[in-house]
């Protein structure tokens, strides 16, 4: 239930504005495991498959059923409903950043350090540049699933905020919502085009240098949170009730990260 919980919402975050899927696959401890899934799909499912089913199944539900309706909701309250996502990803931080010590306490957290600052600039660049309009057609959502697939490789790149700058955002989430095939076949080639090749040199560079990579990664996530994180709110109402969804999202994320690693100790406990 909790896997398959953590795979809607990475989906639900793929598509929305200002969110990174990849970034709450890094929160939910999940982003390993997957870049592994695209790597070697038949053995890593043997080793992961109580984890990777749910999740990818959760994925493909919040992807297609319910972003529509999350994207109505985001339509009606963008702050309040970033604010509920932004405590999800910030419940999970301590939890990452101890994993991520314990790997190797002697090394330099500089990866992290230059990470979070470049990563940062960059972001902000992004999101002051001008807008272009491109024509749905299959060689722009074939960039679409590409840019979907980078982004899932990449935490903190938000692939629908450079659709938004495309102008391919709104025809994109249509075609998905209609389960249009002529939009979700170039998106999946896309997806396969960027994500295989890239998820291939990650998995590698975890085996041999878990502390650097991971502390890397660290920095894009604080990096993209920051950036989108809302500067103001309408009314006073609007921010009490962004705070309450915000403190929310928090709980939640630090409630699945206690269940998690009971389940993970009970697992072990069970092997020995």
């Amino acid at each position: 239930m909790i896997y398959a919980l953590q795979g809607a919402l990475v989906g639900i975050g793929a598509i929305l504005p200002g969110v990174s899927g990849g970034v709450l696959c890094v929160a939910f401890g999940v982003y390993e495991p997957m870049m592994a899934l695209l790597t070697q799909p038949v053995a890593t499912l043997k080793k992961r498959y109580r984890l990777l089913v749910p999740f990818c199944l959760g994925w493909l539900l919040g992807a297609v059923l319910l972003a529509k309706a999350v994207a109505v909701l985001f339509s009606l309250a963008a702050g309040v409903m970033l604010m509920l996502f932004l405590g999800l990803i910030c419940g999970t931080l301590p939890e990452l950043f101890k994993v991520s010590e314990r790997s190797d306490p002697q090394k330099s957290w500089t990866p992290f350090v230059l990470s979070l600052v470049l990563s940062y600039f960059v972001f902000r660049l992004l999101e002051h540049g001008g807008g272009v309009a491109m024509a749905p057609n299959f060689a722009s959502f074939l960039l679409c699933g590409a840019l979907w697939g980078l982004s899932l490789v990449v935490p903190g790149l938000t692939s629908s905020s450079l659709l938004i700058f495309l102008g391919l955002y709104e025809p994109m989430t249509a075609g998905i919502g209609a389960l249009d095939v002529w939009v979700l076949l170039p998106m999946i080639l896309g997806i396969a085009i960027t994500a295989l090749p890239l998820a291939k040199g990650v998995t590698v560079l975890y085996r041999r240098h878990y502390a650097v990579i991971s502390r890397t990664v660290l920095g894009f996530v604080v990096a993209s949170t920051l950036t989108v994180f809302p500067s103001s709110f309408d009314t006073p109402i609007m921010l009490m009730l962004s705070l309450l969804c915000f403190a929310a999202g928090f709980a939640v994320a630090r409630g699945m990260d206690v269940i998690g690693n009971k389940q993970q100790m009970q697992e072990r406990e069970k092997k020995t």
